[in-house]
């Protein structure tokens, strides 16, 4: 009577051979995989340092007229889609990846006042993303003004490279880009040595951004 009691008791507790009690083989299989769940977090850390290290980082400035479409433009490709915007006041900043490359970009107020303040947001831009409404003739010679005079007067942007969204070609009366080339000189930007193009496009559709989007990436690089 007394070893049926002892063997009950055994067989109760569960002992091991090494003499814990209490380890069941669920518990074992818990046990075994955690240092696996570590290794796990390390090589996921890991991962995502390396693909940081990866990433280029590029700061871009979107500049030009007021009502160009610069804040369209800007959410679009940070969204992917297109956001009801007011005009800008001060500056709106985004950053958003684009094929292994960061760009933080800044949308620049344009009344008269924050126009004079452009210059503060010059030091280490890596290319100036200048938008124009090619619908709006009127206003092409005061759109090339602006942009010769930060161009060429500011040591900050020597080296930056120039995107020109030729923007709202979908309208009737816009000015294809060969016209615009020539209305804004563009081609002054080629004897500076500067690398630039003129990409058309369609903020509220979104046609035409990312191929620019590619141009500066590929320039970028």
């Amino acid at each position: 009577m007394q070893n049926e009691s002892k063997k009950d008791w055994a067989d109760e507790t569960d002992c091991t051979p090494d003499g814990l009690i209490g380890i069941t083989a669920e518990t074992a299989t818990e046990t075994a995989a955690f240092p696996n769940s570590i290794m796990g977090s390390f090589v996921a850390k890991l991962r995502r340092f390396l693909e940081d290290l990866s990433i280029k980082r590029r700061r871009i400035l979107l500049l030009g007229l007021d009502a160009v479409g610069k804040t369209t433009i800007l959410y679009h490709l940070r969204l992917q889609e297109c956001v009801r915007t007011i005009p800008t006041i001060g500056f709106n900043v985004e950053t958003f990846t684009y094929k292994a490359i960061e760009f933080t970009a800044w949308d620049i107020g344009v009344h008269e006042k924050a126009r004079a303040l452009w210059r503060h947001y010059y030091p280490n831009t890596d290319a100036i993303v200048f938008v124009v409404d090619s619908n709006d003739r009127d206003r092409m010679e005061e759109a090339t003004g602006e942009l010769h005079r930060m161009m060429a007067n500011e040591a900050d942007l020597r080296d930056a490279k120039l995107l020109v969204y030729a923007n709202k070609q979908d309208l009737p009366h816009a000015m294809p880009c060969a016209e615009m080339v020539d209305a804004m000189r563009l081609h002054a930007f080629t004897s500076s040595k500067r690398k630039w193009t003129i990409q058309p496009c369609t903020a509220v559709t979104g046609e035409g951004l990312f191929e620019g989007l590619e141009w500066l990436r590929l320039t970028l690089e």
